[in-house]
């Protein structure tokens, strides 16, 4: 690590810029055409792979990670070079590596050592993979008698190459890469001038300049330092790592023979790669810098001769320097002097610490306008409209807070292609996966605890609802099926919906699954009933257990998970055309639009979004169906009561059912009439976890604080409909 500089302090801005650049990757090699790929994704993947080396390489302190996207990089250049070609297997690599680089920058990103075995295992098979071009595999033939394959030369440089190595010279030889500057014309070294520069940065920045080439020349002068460097990195690399140390404007470069008359050797300029296990009498070749100061010092420790002669890098094509590579990590940093960047890392934490303060300050608003609501509005009119003022901007600036932690569902749908891909080919099934939606935002806290869910549920999909091609051909369908995942707004929620054009649900068999296991269906239970028993613990109609699913546990899993975020799901199913399961949560658990009910002497809340009307119940609509169990005709349709005193058992409430008021709610397809006292009014809550600050209560989801200051519970609307459930009529 470089003295002078502490660079630890950016490790947290390469880990997430790693993070994104992987994903990026992975969403690349998966959209490509094997028979024709795209050279722009090509060329995002090689950028990714090589801003990650360079990163890795300029830290130092990563060196299985520079190591494993080293030879990445090396294999995705010759292939968007021409002199490899793509292939299925090709791609399989790729995303196991990236898998691998994942789990390295993981254990980095904790302190620790990435796994070993992981690492040589696919050094190993990139490594294997690399050799084909050097034995013929997918190279000219020329290759292996050239010391570097013409393929590999822009056309310029092979006009003015150097003569060819001796005869007498192995073939293929051991190569080390002495890549020619992309910028640099004709054959000046790289020199970079850094004013206004601390003594003790000038010892960092030599330090840096080192790892990125041979240092031909240092002069310093006053608080600046200049150095010409033969290197074989892209200048805008070389100004991304001197803004590890220095703003952007303190850098100058430019191209100019060092003092004393050094300049890059005539053939260094003309041929990408020289030989290194060549003798070493003097030749018209260069006096080769070692391989490994062209690149980061996380890659000196060179593998052996065969694998290093695998790993070599050739030439890149020339680039202009105002065109760096894509979110390099080290550019990416904010520094003093930069302009123009349009966001901000901040850590979760602290995003939460302003919902939190924004939702005191909701609830100190709330204390205000009931406390004001006792005030004459003649004497005191300037005072009310401040507090009215202060509402609306209240609930703006909540607004914009909320806004802060709304992530598109393009996060997680993007996590998909490869999910649908790997699970496809395992089932030897020909499956394609379309999202729409993907733009919809959801709260961050959600959309982390959906994915494990929504993964199932696909898996499931797979396994159990798409047909295989030679099934779906006899049926008269595409021998390719289709998972859509479909995301949308509506109303306070979110709607998450997966689909599948396979077999749809098989009701024969649930049904006599369902009857096995005692559940109280017969051949009458209409479907809408039926469907949602796949939920139940221990429940599958799977012949078989396949590595995707099939041992009847994972489901019930899904729906627990999803009431616990506040939602439900929903079941569609036909015959010969597919499966629809729907997923429907609020779009945030942090604010809550309610209605406030009064029972007794206490209030409760009851979430809006579940509520459909209220009504004062007749006697004609009452009806009994046991001695304690009632149910309310509404309109032809007959809904269980439940009794809001009776399930908390408040005193001093209203026992006599016409006196007291039905607000008829609905979970699922599911509605009944709770019975309250008095209804006091909507608004919006700040929800606190009672789980977390005291403990789990059955039928109460979380707790809020009003106006006056006092607490009021938020019903678990679910449990009550659980309730109800046990009380339903089969017939009345």
């Amino acid at each position: 690590m470089s003295a002078g500089v502490d660079l630890s302090q950016f490790f947290d801005t390469f880990f997430d810029e790693a993070d994104e650049l992987l994903n990026d990757m992975e969403q690349l090699l998966l959209s490509l055409d094997i028979d024709n790929p795209d050279i722009d994704q090509l060329n995002g993947i090689f950028r990714a792979a090589h801003s990650i080396k360079g990163g890795a390489g300029t830290f130092g302190c990563f060196g299985m990670l520079a190591d494993t996207t080293h030879l990445l990089e090396n294999l995705l250049d010759y292939i968007r070079r021409g002199e490899m070609t793509l292939r299925k297997d090709m791609i399989d690599l790729f995303l196991e590596t990236k898998d691998v680089l994942m789990d390295q920058v993981a254990a980095y990103r904790n302190q620790q050592e990435p796994s070993q075995e992981a690492y040589d295992r696919i050094c190993a098979q990139l490594r294997t993979l690399a050799e084909e071009r050097l034995t013929g595999g997918q190279a000219a033939p020329a290759a292996a008698a050239a010391p570097a394959p013409a393929a590999a030369q822009p056309a310029a440089a092979q006009a003015q190459a150097a003569p060819a190595e001796p005869q007498a010279q192995p073939a293929p030889a051991v190569q080390a890469p002495v890549q020619a500057t992309a910028a640099a014309p004709g054959n000046l070294p790289m020199k970079i001038q850094v004013t206004r520069i601390k003594e003790s940065d000038m010892l960092s920045l030599a330090a840096e300049m080192a790892l990125m080439g041979e240092v031909l020349h240092e002069e310093r002068q006053g608080d600046s330092i200049t150095f010409w460097l033969k290197t074989s990195t892209a200048e805008a690399d070389i100004v991304a790592v001197c803004c590890f140390i220095v703003n952007d404007d303190q850098v100058k470069v430019s191209y100019e023979a060092a003092p004393g008359g050094q300049a890059l050797p005539a053939a260094a300029a003309a041929a990408p790669e020289v030989t290194a296990s060549s003798p070493a009498p003097a030749t018209p070749t260069p006096a080769p810098a070692p391989a490994a100061a062209a690149q980061p010092s996380a890659q000196a420790t060179a593998p052996a001769p065969a694998a290093e002669s695998a790993a070599a890098k050739p030439a890149e094509k020339p680039a202009a320097p105002a065109k760096p590579a894509a979110k390099s990590s080290a550019a990416s940093i904010p520094t003093g002097g930069s302009s123009g960047s349009s966001t901000i890392r901040v850590g979760v934490e602290k995003v939460d610490q302003i919902i939190n303060l924004v939702g005191e300050l909701v609830i100190t608003q709330a204390m205000l306008v009931q406390t004001a609501s006792t005030l004459d509005p003649v004497l005191h009119d300037r005072l009310l409209n401040g507090i009215e003022q202060l509402d609306r901007n209240a609930r703006d600036l909540q607004e914009a807070v909320m806004s802060i932690r709304m992530v598109p569902m393009d996060y997680v749908f993007s996590r998909f292609p490869r999910v649908v891909r790997e699970a496809a080919a395992k089932m030897g099934k020909n499956i394609k996966l379309v999202t729409q939606g993907a733009a919809t935002e959801l709260d961050k806290s959600l959309i982390e605890r959906i994915i494990d869910p929504l993964t199932h549920l696909v898996r499931n999909s797979i396994d159990h609802g798409v047909e295989t091609p030679e099934r779906r051909m006899e049926v008269g369908k595409s021998p390719e099926g289709t998972i859509t995942m479909a995301a949308q707004h509506h109303g306070g929620q979110i709607v998450i919906e997966v689909r599948d054009d396979g077999a749809g649900l098989n009701r024969e068999k649930i049904l006599k699954k369902a009857m096995s296991q005692g559940f109280p269906v017969n051949e009458n239970t209409p479907d809408e009933e039926l469907w949602p028993l796949i939920f139940a613990p221990g429940f599958s109609t799977a012949e078989q257990v396949t590595e995707i699913s099939g041992r009847g546990v994972g489901m019930d899993v899904v729906r627990r998970n999803i009431q616990g975020m506040g939602g439900h799901i929903q079941i569609f199913s036909r015959a010969g055309e597919g499966s629809t399961i729907r997923i429907v949560l609020p779009l945030t658990l942090a604010i809550l639009d309610g209605m406030s009910v009064r029972v007794g002497e206490e209030t409760f809340i009851l979430p809006l979004s579940n509520v459909t009307e209220s009504l004062q119940p007749t006697k004609e609509q009452i009806h009994s169906i046991s001695e304690t169990e009632k149910v309310l005709q509404v309109r032809g349709d007959y809904l269980p009561l439940v009794a809001l005193h009776e399930v908390f058992d408040v005193a001093n409430a209203e026992t006599e059912i016409t006196r007291a008021i039905a607000v008829i709610l609905q979970v699922q397809d599911v509605r009944f009439a709770l019975l309250v006292d008095h209804l006091v009014g909507q608004h919006q809550v700040v929800v606190k976890n009672l789980e977390a600050n005291y403990k789990k209560i059955p039928g109460v989801s979380a707790a809020t604080i009003l106006g006056d200051g006092s607490v009021a519970l938020i019903v678990d609307v679910f449990a009550l409909m659980q309730t109800s459930q046990n009380q339903r009529p089969a017939t009345v």
